[in-house]
């Protein structure tokens, strides 16, 4: 997984053609890094998973 492929899965989020999104534990502190680094991060929401994994989905209301 790369940067670039990872911005594609955060877009693909906020525009809706996809709904939840599974991070492997392996790939998750790349994946983060990148979610950071983006001016809408406060949109995207993870949920930790057993094992390290993570699920995001993407929030219309940005969380506080």
């Amino acid at each position: 997984m790369d940067k670039q492929l990872i911005n594609e899965i955060l877009d693909s989020l906020k525009a809706g053609n996809m709904s939840v999104y599974f991070v492997k534990r392996e790939d998750f502190l790349l994946f983060r890094t990148v979610l950071t680094d983006r001016e809408d991060f406060k949109h995207f929401r993870g949920i930790a998973q057993r094992g390290g994994d993570a699920v995001f989905t993407y929030q219309a209301v940005p969380r506080s």
